[in-house]
């Protein structure tokens, strides 16, 4: 089967109204609906969704019924991302129904073509049931796949140029698959740069820093490239980001971001860490020294330092021992700021400032 080349759309953006970028939600439609708030999101401004509303939760279906609402009666626009791609996929049988299969297992109802098929009273166990699931769906909402299906790969204008993943380039856009558009991992490793601003979520922000977790949109000015994915319903401390662009080509852009953690007042001072860690996905390969109950004493197996992992953090796959986003960062704290409380241990509090994530070992009061 022929892989779909992207579809490039041109975009007229008015002068006159405030534009936030949002991408990456993952059926999070809370902390959807809490950063619209946040952001005093109207129908005067023009929003722009990057994709992956669907995927890793089961509120897939709810958060698009919410957009899909939204844009009846305001101006917004979408862009499919590689998670909108999968339900796409399945129905058009791009994968073979052993590798369907295998991906609707293991992420049950939250696969959103699962979910769907369920949601029709098909089930989806076994591969001779996937033609009737598809057929369910189809049936059942073809609003909703009709949505999925219109939205293109790419917006653009001659400012701006919205892609779910990454571009290799601005000219001969619709020569390229829509594939490698949406599902661009890695994309600011690749050395491009622009003319102009290339507005991508896809990867989240924090994979691309070794030493400081920072879920905050990621601005390269020499590159012109924002990168905004927050890691929402993928991170533990993750969040929803929206880019607000600047009222004039070549401004500030300012963003704003919604975590839904509860906010607590420092009382102390505290100084940040000189050498800090960040450990990622696909670089948190560990030896575990000794177990504890809270805190494990671990070896980070790619840069050989050790430090105390949350023991709940732990995990065991095929290649051995890893954890999930750990960091033994204190972040730089006075007495008086507001810190978002990620969770908080014996030790002190993993928490938040500025869409930074680290340990806060002072003690805290009411907001």
């Amino acid at each position: 089967m022929t892989a779909p080349q992207a579809t490039v759309r041109p975009l007229a953006l008015p002068a006159d109204r405030r534009v936030l970028v949002i991408s990456d939600i993952h059926g999070n439609l809370p902390f959807l609906q809490g950063l619209l708030k946040k952001a005093g999101y109207s129908s005067d401004d023009v929003l722009i969704i990057l994709g992956d509303i669907l995927e890793k939760s089961t509120g897939g279906l709810d958060t698009l019924h919410y957009l899909m609402d939204l844009a009846r009666r305001n101006t917004v626009y979408f862009l499919q991302g590689n998670c909108e791609d999968v339900t796409l996929s399945f129905l058009r049988q791009a994968w073979s129904e052993e590798a369907a299969l295998q991906y609707g297992t293991f992420w049950g109802e939250k696969c959103a073509w699962v979910y769907m098929a369920h949601q029709a009273g098909v089930d989806t166990r076994t591969p001779q049931d996937l033609a009737a699931a598809r057929q369910a769906i189809e049936r059942a909402f073809p609003e909703e796949v009709a949505f999925l299906r219109a939205m293109p790969t790419i917006l653009k204008n001659d400012h701006y140029l919205f892609v779910h993943g990454g571009v290799p380039r601005e000219d001969r856009l619709e020569d390229l698959t829509a594939r490698s558009c949406m599902k661009n991992d890695d994309f600011l490793s690749q050395g491009y740069g622009f003319r102009r601003w290339v507005i991508v979520g896809h990867w989240p922000v924090t994979l691309y820093r070794p030493d400081i977790p920072s879920a905050k949109p990621l601005l390269l000015p020499d590159r012109h490239i924002a990168s905004i994915d927050g890691g929402c319903n993928l991170k533990a401390d993750g969040q929803l980001n929206a880019l607000i662009l600047p009222k004039e080509p070549g401004g500030a852009f300012r963003w704003q971001s919604y975590d839904g953690f509860p906010v607590m007042t420092a009382l102390e001072d505290q100084a940040p860490s000189p050498d800090p860690l960040n450990i990622r996905w696909g670089h948190s390969a560990l030896e575990v020294l000794s177990l504890g109950e809270e805190f494990s004493r671990c070896r980070h197996l790619e840069s050989g330092r050790e430090l105390d992992i949350l023991t709940d953090y732990l995990r065991q796959g095929d290649g051995g021992t890893y954890c999930l986003d750990s960091t033994d960062y204190r972040l730089p704290v006075q007495a008086g700021e507001r810190l978002a409380i990620v969770r908080r241990t014996s030790r002190g509090a993993l928490a938040k400032k500025d869409g930074a994530t680290g340990w806060y070992l002072g003690k805290l009061g009411p907001a």
